[in-house]
């Protein structure tokens, strides 16, 4: 989650999501954040039915 964090914060500093309005930004942050936790779900089952 950190990581996350840190990425977006230099995001917003340094690179193109400084010219994008917040709302969008929020809305491209928010919607990466929940295709990652999807990911991470979907992951953590597969494991555990493996196992």
């Amino acid at each position: 989650m950190a990581l996350a964090l840190i990425v977006i914060a230099l995001g917003t500093l340094f690179g193109a999501a400084a010219y994008a309005p917040a709302p969008v930004f929020i809305g491209a942050a928010a919607l990466i954040g929940g295709w990652l936790l999807v990911f991470y779900v979907r992951e953590r089952l597969a494991r555990a039915r493996n196992h």
